[in-house]
């Protein structure tokens, strides 16, 4: 598929009507997950016959983008059952049937049953996680961890640029895997709350590449 009939597939799919901020349910806009996926793809191959899984999915964008570049299959893990039933939705417009809604706390992975049954379940771990802006400090990080345990490859993730620094560091001191910046970007954040006063809010933000250092051994 090429990229701009990706994006186009992706902006015919619904976002949020009523986003929760306690939840920090900022949607990754069409422009950008398409252009984010293709480079996934393009560039390194880590979709199109790949077990993905997408943490926080929300609305699907970036589970349905990836099923449309032809993932062997992808499960769309969110906490909210309302989000859940919008990627349902969005799934069944889009007419993907290599999708699956599950309905989980990714950030208790690492403490539960599931998520042991769940280690190294998937190729790819795709997600746009919180912020940790608003009383979550520290969210994005157990996002990631989570997002690490499930994977048995590589893990692409978003994060604020102020960050970077620190995640490097965890990376390679704590983490045992390998952390590359594949974009710089600006997130265009819309006016998603009411006590947004400006139309849109630009935030410097990093996609990272993370890869099990056991599994770059293996490859190499």
């Amino acid at each position: 598929m090429k990229l701009k009939e990706l994006e186009s597939r992706l902006q015919d799919l619904t976002g949020f009507d009523k986003p929760r901020i306690e939840l920090e349910q900022y949607e990754t806009q069409p422009h950008l997950a398409a252009r984010i996926l293709y480079t996934i793809e393009q560039s390194y191959g880590d979709i199109a016959g790949k077990m993905v899984a997408d943490l926080g999915c929300g609305p699907g964008r970036l589970t349905i983008g990836s099923a449309l570049l032809d993932a062997d299959f992808v499960y769309g893990l969110d906490i909210d059952p309302a989000a859940l039933e919008l990627f349902t939705r969005n799934s069944n417009e889009a007419d993907v049937d290599n999708v699956e809604a599950v309905l989980m706390d990714v950030t208790t992975i690492s403490d539960t049953a599931d998520g042991g049954r769940m280690s190294g379940l998937f190729d790819t771990v795709i997600l746009n996680p919180p912020f940790g802006t608003k009383g979550n400090k520290g969210i994005d990080v157990q996002f990631l961890q989570a997002a690490l345990r499930l994977s048995s490859h590589a893990v692409y993730s978003f994060h604020k640029t102020t960050t970077r620094e620190y995640l490097m560091t965890r990376a390679a001191k704590d983490w045992d895997v390998e952390m590359s910046v594949v974009a710089e970007m600006k997130f265009d954040l819309p006016q998603s709350y009411a006590r947004h006063k400006r139309a849109s809010v630009d935030v410097a933000v990093d996609l990272l590449r993370t890869v099990h250092r056991t599994k770059t051994k293996e490859n190499t």
